[in-house]
């Protein structure tokens, strides 16, 4: 087997360093094995992706001196594919409408009869005020709007899913995925889990948000599937997020790559980098004279 990895930034904003040592071990991993680097950029967000960012993506990673191969995955393209996806949860009546804003959700979350508010890998947990209405007796897939996995019933207890997990023993049923890396508390090596505690956990996650026809979760599963990515090198952030995508992996009948998760590069005060840290864009290195060998050693590699 050909080791396939990917760095997939979106164009919202200057690399900085985290990222730098984000795409340089997934380069240098597959390369180290004689297997294929490539480059995804994820600009599903169109009111905030810039083609002067993009450019700039190209420009800083071959400053780097990473190569990738061509041609490069830009998900601006992929809608088709992603709008298949969902109909495909749609005519299982795994997906619903869900027409709350973040206000709602925090409002539902906090009611008395609530209890804690609980968090999962992309907030609150969705308290489930808009799951009915898959019941409504609408089969057409809405045009535009925020779609949710019906995370009970995506995970239900028939056969099938069943089968795509290996079966249930003593009311748990397992589901698992590699990890090369480390999670945020050292776990590694083979990585199980109970999907029965996932709609407490993770709840209804959003495939689709309106205006963008496809969310983060969704597309970052097909697209892996698509370039055939064999090792998913990504921060520590995302390790909780795998799996939501291992059961996405189950629902559509994708294969489970391996993951490595890497520690994230922080400011001085352990704050995790962002896009709008100027100060430590690859950029700014590169504008005061540091050398691609310098930020290898900045980042410890």
């Amino acid at each position: 087997m050909t080791i396939r990895t990917r760095f997939a930034p979106s164009p919202t904003g200057p690399l900085h360093i985290g990222h730098a040592y984000s795409a340089i071990l997934a380069h240098d991993m597959a390369r180290a094995q004689g297997g294929d680097f490539l480059l995804r950029i994820e600009d599903i967000d169109r009111s905030r992706a810039r083609p002067e960012w993009e450019d700039e993506i190209y420009d800083d990673l071959r400053w780097l001196g990473l190569a990738w191969e061509e041609p490069v995955f830009r998900q601006s393209d992929r809608l088709p594919a992603y709008r298949q996806a969902l109909k495909t949860l749609w005519n299982g009546d795994l997906l619903f409408e869900c027409t709350c804003n973040r206000r709602d959700i925090l409002e539902a979350a906090s009611a008395p009869q609530e209890g804690a508010i609980s968090y999962g890998p992309d907030g609150i947990v969705y308290p489930g005020t808009c799951r009915d209405k898959r019941h409504w007796g609408r089969r057409d897939l809405p045009e535009d709007a925020t779609l949710r996995l019906a995370m009970t019933d995506a995970i239900g207890t028939g056969a099938d899913f069943d089968h795509r997990i290996g079966a249930p023993e003593a009311g748990v049923r397992l589901a698992h995925f590699d990890e090369t890396g480390q999670g945020p508390e050292g776990q590694t090596g083979r990585i199980e889990f109970d999907v029965h505690a996932l709609p407490r956990t993770v709840g209804d996650v959003v495939l689709a948000r309106k205006g963008m026809g496809t969310s983060y979760h969704l597309s970052v599963v097909l697209d892996d599937a698509a370039q055939a990515i064999t090792h998913v090198v990504r921060g520590q952030d995302l390790f909780e997020a795998t799996m939501i995508h291992v059961v996405l992996q189950r629902l559509l009948g994708l294969p489970t790559p391996t993951y490595h998760h890497h520690r994230l590069i922080r400011n001085e005060t352990g704050k995790r980098l962002a896009k709008r840290d100027d100060a430590r864009a690859i950029r700014t290195y590169r504008d005061e004279g540091a050398t691609p060998d310098d930020i290898r050693r900045m980042v410890g590699l």
